[in-house]
């Protein structure tokens, strides 16, 4: 009988991880990301004049890189919170068609560097997020017969990026993931005539992958 017993025992010993569901990990300590972007450039006739351009000669849709590092040290209840940060690089060129010849080529790049706080809601295995930070920008419009950048191009602006994003992990340390921000750039500084670039919230699309 007692050997029976011990039997018994030890097959539901060696039965209960089949049956059990152990819960999931929750949200590693850090995690990298890297995306791809596409940012939609303004179509705006103030953001022409701060240049002394053509409203046609704006780019418009364009691509870039973007490349963050974030830490989750702090977990309440179903809430993960982390900090961060994140840069992105961000370009785009019109082509005027052939049978206007008055517009010009330009090129329109977008810098920006922010540190980030974000509400996290999963787990490991792939987790939901809203994020924003405050941090500067630097918004560049530059025809390609202008040798040198006005000081609008260099001008490094106040920057305020919200928005959320999800990543899912397919392989332990292995994620797709996407992101979509706004970025709510300050209005730039007059200069030479010229007005400053307007107040812009401008949206970017990324995508690519994440690793914890």
């Amino acid at each position: 009988m007692i050997k029976t017993v011990l039997l018994a025992v030890c097959m539901m010993a060696a039965a209960r991880p089949l049956f059990a569901q152990e819960p999931p990990p929750p949200i590693p300590w850090f995690v990298l990301d890297a995306h791809a972007t596409i940012p939609r450039f303004p179509s705006d006739a103030e953001l022409a004049n701060s240049r002394g351009m053509e409203l046609g000669e704006l780019p418009g849709v364009g691509l870039g890189l973007q490349a963050g590092l974030h830490f989750y040290p702090l977990r309440w209840r179903g809430i993960t919170f982390g900090i961060g940060g994140e840069v992105t690089a961000n370009r785009s060129r019109s082509q005027p068609p052939p049978t206007n010849s008055a517009l010009r080529s330009a090129e329109e790049k977008f810098l920006s560097a922010a540190p980030q706080l974000s509400f996290n809601f999963g787990n490991a295995h792939g987790w939901s997020y809203l994020s924003g930070g405050i941090g500067l920008s630097q918004w560049s419009l530059i025809p390609d017969d202008r040798d040198e950048p006005l000081p609008g191009d260099t001008e490094r602006l106040k920057t305020i990026n919200y928005g959320g994003g999800a990543r899912w992990f397919a392989r332990p340390h292995l994620a797709f993931s996407f992101d979509v921000r706004f970025y709510a750039i300050n209005p730039g500084t007059p200069y030479l005539g010229h007005p400053g670039s307007p107040r812009t919230t401008l949206m970017i699309i990324g995508a690519g992958v994440s690793l914890k």
